[in-house]
């Protein structure tokens, strides 16, 4: 128990470089993870429904749009329940600032990244003809998300002429829109080993490559990428058939 004040403490004062660390290692671990679970444990699920589907389709009952419609639709009171349980235990945890803007962003961008987790799930369900096959190339996407998300590599850091796949990754917008949404106007100054003492906002720039100049953009990325990935779903429903007789 101990431990545990320790680091609600620790996360709260933030005086040092690590102490930024911690945070975004939190908002990268809560959005991807909790994400790619969204996706692994819907996709049986739809492989299952995807032969309903071939039934009642050819009986004439609903059409492929009604399906995919209603295929989305009831995820969305799933995820809305999942991030606000969530957030409502983990925000204060974490140390963030407790106002209804912040953590209203917070929640925003929790909502969109399990959305479109779990529409990209429902997609390669739809693109492939079992469930081994979308599992596999799930994580195989997953993993350039997962190692282009601005955590194991900062966006500074990053080759000039492979930052196009941190721009096209949602993961790296979600931790991107997490991120400076609750440290963006942090004005104290913390400890950087070999460089002088800088605000967390001035850190988040330089070292992290998040400006406020991209964090609309960050946002409306995200609500792209939903439509995108819902469309697609709808595309490879209606015209890949893997119907077996």
């Amino acid at each position: 128990m101990s431990q545990f004040d320790h680091n609600l403490v620790f996360m709260c004062n933030r005086t040092q470089q690590q102490d930024v660390f911690n945070i975004l290692g939190v908002v990268y671990g809560s959005s991807l993870f909790l994400g790619f679970n969204n996706c692994t444990s819907l996709q049986p699920v739809v492989v299952m429904e995807r032969v309903v589907l071939y039934r009642e389709k050819a009986a004439g009952m609903y059409s492929t749009l009604a399906y995919t419609i209603a295929q989305m639709a009831i995820e969305l009171p799933y995820i809305l329940v999942q991030v606000l349980v969530f957030a409502s235990i983990v925000y204060p945890m974490i140390g963030f600032q407790m106002t209804t803007v912040k953590f209203f962003w917070f929640v925003l961008y929790m909502t969109l990244s399990f959305m479109y987790y779990t529409l990209y799930g429902m997609m390669t369900v739809a693109l492939t003809p079992n469930l081994e096959m979308a599992a596999g190339l799930s994580f195989l996407i997953y993993v350039f998300w997962n190692v282009f998300s601005g955590f194991i590599i900062g966006r500074e850091l990053i080759p000039i002429w492979w930052r196009w796949v941190y721009w096209a990754n949602p993961a790296a917008w979600t931790v991107y829109g997490l991120m400076f949404s609750q440290l963006g106007d942090r004005m104290e100054l913390i400890r950087v080993p070999g460089q002088p003492d800088q605000t967390v906002r001035e850190f988040l720039e330089g070292y992290l490559g998040l400006e406020a100049r991209y964090f609309h953009l960050i946002t409306y990325l995200h609500l792209v990428v939903i439509a995108l990935f819902a469309f697609l779903f709808f595309i490879f429903v209606k015209h890949l058939k893997f119907e077996q007789r």
